[in-house]
């Protein structure tokens, strides 16, 4: 029995940077044809010339930003004439944190916290790149978080007529959706998309042959033989494709890992994934509330408060309640309730009666709802 204990100092993971979300794995499988077709577009930017623009767009985990990802390290070992800036738009929404970002990796950090306005970030960068000769080639992943945000015109306008202001500057856009809801040549304005022109880049749903090879990959890389039984990793494919992201599928492996682990055992259990899983399966909720304003976590706030009572949520009586500790009026507050749905936090209905009565459900258990944002 003793030797099926692990020793203090001993671990089951040969390599746990594996499974980490930002992770790119040298053998990156089942995505060739978008990445060519990435690659195709991306290609008069290593000419000098403008690099065409693109949308990315598939559910969570379908290999998108992976993809993007994969393609900007190989341009960093390939040139520094094109110059590729990864922006995530759950955490940088604004048109200034956007170009902030841009900034920073022209020279190595963030304007002036204060006293900087647009106009002299903008003219800043402009001159860097022409004065460097440099192509830049902008990812907006999540760029839908854009939309909600009403910021979505505004930074590609900018960005893709710089060239107006700066006659030399080269700029080209992928945007990288997660919400098939989203169509962005209806979402823009028309001055945008007669610059825009994207082609659409679409990433399918992962099989459960290719997610099985995927994990494969990674657990041969990560862990040590032995440590997932085929048993096991049929299991944890199971609860992927029920979850349908293959981040989850990754994140349940760490942690059914690190519980076998900490129980000094040599092989992962059902118990330990079953375990992982009450964790994993709240990916997106934990993601998610992470990137929600003050405003926006009071109305959810009030939202899971009024799921655990079991009450019937209308948008009317929510109101009332957020209310009492926010200062909102009812148009902020339904464009609110409209990014909790796209984000698929909420459900909105309707309710056929003497009105239409707007109803709203939340997607998650409240009570989880709650623990995340606290």
């Amino acid at each position: 029995m003793t030797k099926n204990l692990l020793m203090w100092d001993e671990t089951l993971f040969r390599d746990p940077e594996v499974f980490e979300f930002d992770y790119v794995p040298e053998q990156f499988q089942f995505r060739d044809t978008q990445m060519r077709e990435l690659a195709f577009q991306i290609r008069p930017g290593l000419k000098g010339a403008t690099p065409l623009n693109s949308i990315c767009k598939g559910l969570p985990g379908t290999g998108k930003t992976t993809s993007v990802r994969k393609l900007f390290s190989e341009i960093k070992e390939t040139t520094k004439k094109l110059v590729p800036v990864y922006i995530n738009c759950q955490i940088d929404n604004t048109k200034f944190a956007i170009f902030s970002q841009i900034y920073r990796k022209l020279t190595g950090h963030l304007p002036p916290a204060s006293g900087t306005s647009f106009k002299q970030l903008f003219d800043a960068i402009g001159r860097i790149l022409v004065k460097d000769e440099i192509v830049l080639l902008v990812a907006l992943d999540d760029a839908n978080y854009l939309l909600y945000e009403n910021e979505i015109n505004k930074v590609l306008y900018t960005l893709l007529r710089a060239h107006e202001s700066y006659e030399k500057v080269r700029i080209g856009v992928i945007t990288i959706i997660s919400d098939l809801d989203v169509d962005f040549t209806r979402a823009v304005d028309a001055r945008v998309l007669s610059v825009f022109r994207p082609a659409e880049i679409y990433f399918p749903p992962y099989s459960d042959a290719e997610i099985r090879e995927i994990m494969q990959a990674r657990i041969l890389q990560g862990l040590y033989p032995g440590v997932l039984s085929e048993e096991m990793l049929s299991l944890v494919i199971d609860q992927t494709q029920k979850s349908g992201d293959l981040r989850v599928g990754i994140d349940l492996i760490k942690r059914a890992t690190l519980q076998a682990e900490r129980a000094a055992r040599r092989a992962v259990l059902r118990e330990d994934i079953c375990g992982a899983y009450e964790v994993s399966k709240y990916l997106h909720l934990a993601f998610t509330v992470k990137t929600l304003k003050d405003e926006e976590k009071s109305v959810l706030i009030a939202l899971a408060k009024a799921g655990e009572s079991g009450q019937e949520m209308n948008a009317g009586e929510v109101y009332k309640t957020v209310k009492e500790s926010v200062s909102m009026g009812y148009t902020r507050f339904y464009e609110v309730m409209k990014k909790l749905d796209a984000l698929r936090l909420v459900n909105l209905h309707y309710r056929q009666g003497r009105g239409r009565t707007r109803l709203i459900s939340l997607r998650y258990d409240p009570a989880k709802v709650l623990e995340y944002l606290s």
